[in-house]
């Protein structure tokens, strides 16, 4: 499933979802990298 998080104030990512933190965030890989990021809300 691809989830989009942010990085800062500026930089978003969008990567398959790998895992929720328990501080909130989540992680996502693009490629062979992990990024750490809060979550951006879902459209309705």
């Amino acid at each position: 499933m691809l989830r989009t998080i942010t990085l800062g104030t500026c930089v978003s990512i969008q990567g398959i979802y790998v895992k929720d933190l328990p501080d909130g965030r989540i992680q996502v890989r693009v490629g062979n990298t992990e990024y750490t990021g809060n979550p951006v809300n879902r459209a309705a």
